[in-house]
């Protein structure tokens, strides 16, 4: 019998395939169940290009039989299929070798309630389409009037989501939230002679009020696109190195990827055995926290029933913590800090505090060197801590932006890019899982002509 799943009947639904794993011979199971109703828009000039809407349900089951592990992912919610589905899966379980780390957290108490997290907003449940799409058209519409220059675009978007979550296991653990998230971009096309610019520019949150307007993410998506009209190839130098805020948020995710304990565990990290070394400057202090109240990686709990958590990873520049979901806890020694995926390790809300001094002081606080707006291409060694990524910016002299440079090379390591951090800015803005203010570097690898 097909049931029809809701928001209310959720958590319901969960317990009945944990109950059914159990009595398939499961020592242990969980389930995960999703709910996400999605809306997403895109427009191009004064027509609406792409239009997406759907409505996904969707079951993770992950059973456990004396430390051999199986899963199954369905959106067949008739209860016969499911229950002959599990069945299959705690019989493949059996066959799977024993691993003595793979076990369900221990659950303490009841889950946290998600009504003081801020995670849902009625101004974006309730939002109309047509309103939507409207705004995507205005996006596509201010980008040209704001600059003849911009001929041509890469699309405006505008979508949203509505959430739900509930997870169940065998450990006494039932809990469920819901949430919601929205995010609008523009990405203007300007010719600069024979040369195309292209830019973009996006904010995204749990709720309309929180987000920049349509005409301020048009605004500046275009100025990320003009003011690199005639930009030229740098000479190769040394020199101190402003990070903006977006891509420092780039550079914050490849040090997250060091810090994963998936990758700690195998040595593929250049920060393995090094906790309680002081790695970076006094000024980087690095939190991870899924409680903090309206943000997008804020939960009441992890991809496992675990209890979100503020978790101090860098104080003053010492090396305090890895992150771990239950698995790699177990198998090095240590507890989970509520960072499960429910298949790895992943950041919640994984940021940078901020300085007392804005971008522009950083700049005017430079007497040469190079503001980065953007990276192209991949060239960090997770194991080894190298950092080298395509660039384009700005060369800063005496303390102000010179001109537009673009075709070098930054590079560097990360220990020397930790420990270099002399400034941070103040323009930190809680738009996705990874953020950071802008920093500066105080003396990194341009390579250029």
């Amino acid at each position: 019998m097909s049931v029809e799943i809701t928001p209310d009947n959720a958590v319901d639904y969960a317990q009945a395939a944990v109950d059914a794993a159990l009595a398939s011979g499961a020592s242990q199971a969980e389930a995960t169940l999703s709910i996400a109703d999605r809306f997403s828009a895109e427009a191009r000039d004064k027509a609406v290009t792409k239009l997406e809407q759907s409505t996904g349900r969707s079951l993770h089951v992950r059973v456990f039989v004396d430390g051999r592990k199986a899963a199954l992912a369905t959106s067949d919610f008739d209860r016969g299929h499911l229950k002959d589905a599990i069945a299959a899966a705690v019989a493949q379980a059996r066959h799977v070798a024993s691993d003595p780390y793979t076990v369900l957290p221990e659950m303490n108490g009841a889950p946290r309630n998600a009504d003081g997290l801020s995670l849902f907003a009625s101004d974006v449940a309730n939002r109309d389409a047509q309103s939507k799409i409207d705004e995507a058209l205005q996006i596509e519409r201010r980008m040209r009037e704001i600059d003849p220059r911009i001929t041509n675009s890469n699309g405006s978007h505008v979508g949203d989501s509505v959430s739900t979550i509930a997870l169940v296991n065998s450990n006494g653990f039932a809990g469920s939230y819901r949430s919601t998230r929205v995010h609008r971009s523009g990405s203007p096309v300007a010719l600069d002679g024979e040369a195309k610019r292209t830019g973009s520019y996006g904010s995204a949150s749990r709720s309309l009020g929180e987000m920049e307007s349509a005409n301020a993410v048009a605004e500046k998506a275009v100025r990320r696109t003009v003011e690199l009209f005639g930009a030229r190839k740098p000479a190769t130098m040394r020199v101190p190195v402003i990070f903006e805020r977006d891509v420092a948020a780039s550079v914050l995710s490849d040090l997250f990827a060091a810090l994963s304990a998936s990758n700690v565990s195998v040595g593929n990290s250049w920060l393995a055995g090094r906790t309680g070394e002081k790695i970076g400057s006094d000024i980087v202090t690095i939190d991870d926290d899924g409680t903090l109240p309206g943000l997008l990686g804020t939960s009441p709990f992890d991809g496992e029933g675990v209890p979100t958590q503020r978790t101090a990873v860098f104080e003053r520049g010492i090396l305090k913590t890895f992150l771990y979901d239950t698995y790699y806890a177990l198998k090095l020694g240590a507890r989970s800090t509520g960072n499960s995926t429910g298949g790895g390790v992943g950041p919640n809300n994984f940021y940078l505090h901020a300085g007392d001094r804005s971008l522009d002081e950083l700049i005017a606080g430079t007497q040469r060197g190079v503001l980065v707006l953007d990276t192209i291409g991949f060239a960090t060694e997770h194991a080894s801590g190298t950092y080298s990524r395509g660039a384009r910016g700005f060369y800063i002299e005496n303390g102000e932006i010179a001109y537009p440079i673009e075709e070098f090379t930054i590079a560097g390591s990360f220990p020397e890019m930790l420990g270099g951090i002399d400034a941070v800015a103040d323009d930190l803005r809680f738009d996705g899982g990874v953020v950071s203010p802008s920093f500066r570097v105080r003396e990194m690898t341009i390579s250029g002509d």
